[in-house]
């Protein structure tokens, strides 16, 4: 069973993201555990505070590394890796949730405000990580994205067994066009090729569909292949 515990001042952003269809099942089938954990918790002063002004001046307030330090030694063993939800960190990619697929746990930390104490990143963490180039305004939101993909790896998470390794990345190519009933809608018709019951015929137009979708909309995948 692969465990995930998420650290983060707003522990209920996320908790609800994984109470419902197939990670609710996950979890109910031990194939996975979750948990939203809140980083005040581990607070050491009667006020529970979490975050102060920058050293230096500048706007907003920055996360202190003490209630977050505690948290991950608290939680830490030989086999967890700790990660960090970053802007600044290394993309997040379906290699990356195919190599976190195979660890036995994960936790991540996650930022609010302007950011956290720079030592975190230096002296506590194992990975920093970005879900894209963007902002957003909690990391526990970007942590409950890379919970999902990985998840969804886990042998048994996924009715069918087939179904990670023919989506979009899993095989180096966005995914191929699906089609089902009716076979006509307002006029638009299901290719007949998918009709035709030759699977090896439709095996070569999904792969040619996916190479054509993936040239058109993600040609660096190409490139990197």
């Amino acid at each position: 069973m692969l465990a995930f515990d998420i650290l983060t001042l707003f522990p209920k952003l996320c908790a609800g993201f994984f109470a419902e269809s197939i990670l609710k099942k996950a979890q109910e089938n031990l194939l996975i555990q979750v948990r939203c954990l809140n980083i005040r918790d581990w607070a050491s002063d009667k006020h529970h505070v979490t975050d102060e002004p920058p050293y230096g001046g500048g706007p907003g307030m920055v996360m202190k590394p003490e209630p977050i330090f505690a948290a991950v030694e608290s939680l830490r063993t030989e086999r967890s890796h700790v990660i960090l939800m970053t802007p600044g960190g290394r993309r997040f990619t379906q290699e990356v949730a195919v190599e976190f697929s195979r660890k036995e746990h994960l936790i991540f930390v996650c930022g609010h405000y302007e950011g956290i104490d720079h030592r975190v990143a230096e002296h506590l963490v194992d990975d920093e990580l970005s879900i894209g180039d963007y902002v957003l305004s909690n990391g526990a939101i970007a942590a409950a994205v890379v919970v999902d993909a990985v998840a969804r790896l886990i042998p048994g998470v996924l009715g069918d067994g087939e179904s990670a390794q023919n989506e979009s990345f899993s095989s180096g190519f966005l995914e191929y066009p699906q089609y089902t009933r009716p076979q006509e809608f307002r006029g638009w018709k299901v290719p007949e090729i998918l009709l035709s019951g030759n699977h090896r015929v439709i095996s070569d137009w999904r792969e040619n569909q996916a190479r054509q979708k993936t040239a058109e909309r993600r040609p660096d995948l190409l490139e990197d292949s």
